[in-house]
């Protein structure tokens, strides 16, 4: 099983998703967490969200992609 974690961040409209073994398990935008609209700070909350929705630690995921 791959685990690819993908991060947008520090332009316009953070996000983060997560693929496994090429399908897309979870996506989330970071507004929806800290309902600043176009925010474009680092992802954490959405993150956070992933890695919890899918049950994984941050330690088992294969690769970190970043745009």
């Amino acid at each position: 099983m791959t685990s690819i974690l993908g991060i947008s961040a520090f332009y316009h409209d953070s996000a983060a998703a997560l693929i496994l073994d090429g399908n897309i398990i979870a996506a989330a935008q970071e507004e929806r967490f800290s309902r600043k609209k176009h925010d474009a700070r680092y992802p954490v909350n959405a993150v956070n969200y992933i890695l919890k929705e899918s049950n994984l630690k941050l330690s088992e995921i294969d690769h970190i992609v970043f745009f």
